[in-house]
Parts: structure tokens; sequence; C-alpha cells
């Protein structure tokens, strides 16, 4: 029996989808590409906000200063995370997302410097706490060889809209916590990269910015209410609707 991620179109989820992929075509057909400037300025936000989740104090002032050269005043990992996800971020055309090599290789340019194990699956056991709270326990790290091969198939294989599949992705992504740390950034660049494999425009869409804002809904509430049913379709309708928020708001 072929896997499958557990979820459920939802008219929610197709509303989101339908309503995305209008505002996609409207900004396609007036005007067809997104200029330099724009694109910086997003990729920006994007890497701020995603940082930011992971308790990264640096400003989006801060990180564009460090992306131009400048001398910034700050913790020499939080810039050292700066300029790896910006890293990671340009290498995007680069990869396919169905690709494990290239999953093991972002991550390697997302945590280089950071920690020993960058671009190999973590080795032990991993819980996520909110203060003494356990919230989820990831799958047992002799597993995540066989889940990953099992997730990447899927998304290769699936015939559901990239929209959807992305989302998909990302939970179960974030359900197996295949790496010691760095999987909240990853699970975000890699949803980005299977929606800009959709379309372009979407590689420079500061969804992390809109998730950053609802952070605590992002991690304990929509994950944890997902862990607890099994399922992640609670998870698709809040990134949907992030997603949208998104275009709405930047282009």
């Amino acid at each position: 029996m072929k896997y499958h991620p557990p979820f459920q179109i939802t008219p929610k989820i197709l509303n989101a989808v339908a309503a995305i992929s209008e505002l996609v075509g409207n900004h396609s057909a007036k005007n067809g590409h997104l200029s330099p400037q724009l694109r910086r300025e997003n990729r920006i936000r994007t890497i701020q906000a995603s940082l930011a989740i992971e308790q990264n104090s640096l400003t989006v002032n801060q990180v564009t200063a460090i992306l131009d050269g400048k001398r910034v005043l700050g913790l020499p990992r939080e810039i050292q995370e700066v300029r790896n996800a910006f890293s990671a971020y340009e290498k995007l055309p680069d990869w396919q997302a169905e690709k494990m090599a290239d999953l093991l290789l972002a991550h390697q340019t997302m945590m280089f410097g950071l920690i020993d194990d960058a671009g190999k699956w973590r080795s032990s056991g991993v819980g996520i706490f909110r203060n003494d709270e356990l919230v989820h326990m990831a799958p047992p790290a002799s597993q995540i060889p066989r889940l990953m091969v099992d997730l990447l198939t899927w998304l290769a294989q699936t015939d559901h809209h990239p929209l959807i599949a992305s989302c998909a992705f990302h939970y179960e992504f974030e359900f197996i916590h295949p790496f010691s740390d760095g999987n909240g950034r990853i699970g975000r660049l890699w949803q980005t990269l299977i929606l800009s494999q959709w379309r372009t425009l979407m590689a420079y869409l500061p969804v992390e910015s809109l998730i950053s804002e609802r952070q605590d809904e992002y991690y304990f509430f929509v994950l944890g209410q997902c862990d607890k049913n099994s399922d992640s379709t609670m998870f698709i309708e809040f990134m949907l609707q992030a997603i949208e928020n998104a275009l709405r708001e930047s282009f």
C-alpha cells in the first residue's frame, strides 16, 4: 500500500486554492514578473521572519545590512544564521523538491557552522517542548530514512495541487523532525521550493512573515491539534490562509 499523508480536502481548502490561483493569475497578467528590488525586499522579509520564529533577534534592517556586507552588532550565531539562510534561498532554483540529496544539501547549507551534523539525519530521539510541556514526540531516529523516502516519493507522485501538497509535506516534515536542529526553517524553505516549482512568483512570497505573527498558533495549536487528530487538514487550512494573505499584502 502506497504511503499517503492523512488529510481531508475540505471546502475551506478548495476555496483557498481557488483564491490563491486567481491572485497569482491576476498578478501574472498585470505584471508578468517582480522587480529585482521587490524580490530582494521580500526575500529579506522571508529570512528575517523565518529566523525570528527560531528566536533570532535580528531586525529586517539588520538582516539587510548583513546582506549588504555592512558591520552589524549582533550575536555571531545569529549573523551566521542570516548568511546561511540567504545562501539556501538563493539556491532554490538549483534544487528539486522530491530529491533526497537536495534536501540534505539544503540542510547542510542552512545549518553550516551552527551544528556538527549539518546535512545528516539526526541520530537520537527528540521532543518539542513548550516550557516544560511536551507538545510533540518525533518518531525514532531509526525510522527517519524510511519515513523520508516515503514522504519524498509521495511528493514526486501525488496528483494533489501543489498548494495542497506543499502544505501536507510541510506538516509531515515537521512531524518526522528528521534533523537534530533546523527542522522549522528547512520545512518552510522546502514548502517555498515546492510552490516555486509551481509558479516562480512563489519563491519570493514572504509567507514566513504571516507565520511569525501567528507563531503560537503555528506551533502549538495547529501542529499540536493535528498531532492529536493524526491528520494535517487543520495545518493545510492554516497555511493556505497564510499564503493567500501574503499574496494580498505583498504584491
